[in-house]
């Protein structure tokens, strides 16, 4: 038995910040065969940028990765979910979570206030079965085999995935992201990933904390990552390379795997797309 969401996501979407997705890109990524695309950043409880995007498409799946738990009033997110739900009928995926306590003057227990909103989304007539959460930790990754349709990782390796699919059992999603970086020169590729990785993320204890449960430690996280923490977290080389990579999720265990491709100051992004859709054999799709 597999996940409800799994079919309609294919296996690759693409993990970008809200800022960055306009509908030009996402009608691109449509075209190369990527499944959905992922909002990063913590886009506002309106969620208009998904109506625009979806708009701009006919079957691409725009998905929340995340909505923030402390910005965003439930009441608020419902009333847009059941907005986007009537106009794109089941091309909207909510994904929650609980951000940083780093970047959240007033963060208490998240795992009670994760459960709590998740309990708020319902009573406001969201179906559970269209929300992911951002989970890491066992707790959370229970709690979204329990009360939603699966989990969204961030930053985590394949083994990860393997721990997280025994969690979450079969018949829930799980979609982590994983960072790209097409270089066939590993010093280069690790000197862009790292810069990544280091900031912010390895100075969030939600992720130090997840890290070490896998067994990394304070010397793999410290001058900006080991060789090997980067390596584990960045996929980088050709695009063969990384396809073949990203595969590794695949195989431990994840239904869809969301790229999120780094790059050096600010190209065009479509033709590295493009590249990986093709070394992924993904099915490009005829313009409308």
């Amino acid at each position: 038995m597999t996940s409800k969401l799994a079919g309609q996501l294919g296996a690759v979407g693409v993990w970008r910040g809200a800022p960055q997705v306009s509908p030009e890109l996402a009608v691109q990524l449509e075209r190369l065969g990527y499944g959905a695309v992922w909002l990063g950043g913590s886009p506002s409880a309106d969620l208009e940028i998904v109506d625009r995007l979806l708009a701009a498409t006919s079957s691409l799946t725009v998905g929340t990765s995340i909505v923030n738990m402390w910005q965003s009033d439930p009441a608020i997110v419902a009333r847009s979910y059941t907005r986007i739900e009537a106009g794109f009928p089941g091309r909207f995926v909510l994904g929650v979570g609980a951000g940083h306590p780093e970047a959240t003057p007033h963060y208490g227990s998240p795992y009670d206030t994760l459960a709590g909103y998740v309990d708020q989304l319902e009573a406001s007539g969201v179906p559970l079965d269209r929300v992911v959460l951002a989970a890491l930790g066992p707790r959370v990754l229970k709690l979204a085999a329990d009360r939603a349709a699966g989990a969204i990782p961030y930053l985590v390796p394949p083994e990860h995935t393997r721990q997280a699919r025994q969690i979450l059992g079969p018949d829930r999603l799980l979609a982590p992201e994983h960072k790209v970086v097409l270089d066939a020169d590993p010093s280069a590729a690790r000197e862009l990933g790292r810069r990544r990785v280091r900031t912010p993320y390895l100075g969030l204890v939600n992720y130090t904390s997840n890290l070490r449960r896998l067994g990394y430690t304070d010397a793999d996280m410290s001058a900006g990552g080991s060789d090997r923490l980067v390596d584990a977290l960045v996929a980088h080389g050709t695009p063969e390379q990384v396809a073949a990579q990203l595969t590794g999720h695949l195989d431990a265990g994840a239904d869809h795997v969301c790229i999120q491709l780094l790059t050096r100051g600010d190209p065009d992004p479509v033709p590295q797309y493009a590249e990986l859709a093709r070394a992924l054999g993904l099915t490009t799709r005829p313009h409308a």
